[in-house]
């Protein structure tokens, strides 16, 4: 299958555009810069930019646009860099839809469309939440539908907590832990919806390659765990960790509507979709995650 790969330059991306090589797929990357390889091709989402004609040549389109969440408080600025990273680029890759353009549209989402629920179980079937995250995840997928514009089998993967340490969250936890500083964050009985980065690029490669596949795909493990059970997991793996759990009215000084929408939000995710479709996890244990995420080899008990 002939791929074009948008966010090749993400966390997500590197793994993906591996993983779709290995599966045998051709695959060209979408650059914001002059080409500089035979498999890069220039466009500019923000202006609405992309050649339509060349990329009407795929069989699938894989959008993995969006700056990330975390790291800087959701200034008014911020809120619309981050709305417009992602739906300017969904939006724009719409173009290549239509006169026999590619048949597949797999677009990246979040679980933070389900908001903050507690200890409810939450599938693809659930009621989108409240707060801007919940929002802007919904309206990114809103943008993918319509790219789609009904003649395309389009995916909207909902990625939990992406385990790596070459980004995202558990990069930015790492050096807490190694001084021995990480801690529970609030109650520390919200719940975290996980996934390893195999498993996240398993899961595009998963949907080109499974028809029956559409709409919102919750990609987390099957074994969602709390905050504290999180804590304590990485706490094993680099030996000592903070005592006392950091309260909530520090995270919401220091981050502001970060910590009600992310840190201390509560989504009990299941991949139901994905466990009908019988997909194989690779790492379905936290504890196994995170030890292959670090690049760590785990002691035998």
């Amino acid at each position: 299958m002939k791929v074009l790969l948008a966010g090749a330059s993400g966390m997500i991306g590197r793994a993906a555009l591996a993983a779709l090589k290995a599966d045998g797929h051709e695959v060209a990357r979408l650059v914001r810069r002059p080409a500089s390889a035979p498999d890069e091709i220039p466009w500019n989402p923000s202006a609405g930019e992309i050649p339509s004609d060349t990329c009407r040549a795929f069989d699938a389109v894989v959008n993995l646009c969006g700056a990330p969440i975390g790291g800087e408080r959701w200034t008014a600025k911020r809120r619309n860099e981050l709305k417009a990273s992602r739906i300017d680029a969904t939006q724009t890759l719409g173009k290549v839809f239509g006169q026999g353009g590619p048949r597949i549209l797999v677009n990246s989402s979040a679980v933070g469309i389900y908001g903050d629920r507690g200890n409810l179980e939450l599938f693809e079937s659930s009621q989108p939440g409240d707060g801007f995250l919940a929002g802007l995840c919904r309206d990114w997928e809103d943008a993918a539908s319509a790219a789609g514009k009904g003649e395309a089998q389009v995916v909207c993967l909902r990625f939990g907590m992406v385990l790596s340490q070459g980004g995202g969250a558990l990069e930015r936890m790492i050096p807490f832990f190694r001084a021995g500083l990480g801690a529970p964050l609030g109650s520390g009985r919200q719940w975290v919806s996980w996934v390893s980065l195999d498993d996240a690029a398993g899961a595009i490669c998963f949907a080109l390659s499974h028809a029956g596949i559409s709409g919102p795909i919750n990609v987390v493990s099957p074994n969602a765990v709390t905050n504290a059970g999180f804590t304590r997991a990485l706490g094993r793996i680099f030996g000592r960790q903070w005592v006392l759990a950091i309260p909530r009215f520090a995270l919401k000084a220091a981050y502001g509507p970060i910590a009600d929408e992310v840190l201390l939000a509560s989504a009990h995710v299941v991949p139901s979709k994905l466990l009908k479709a019988q997909y194989p996890f690779r790492y379905s244990n936290l504890e196994d995650a995170l030890y292959q995420a670090l690049a760590l080899e785990k002691a035998e008990p």
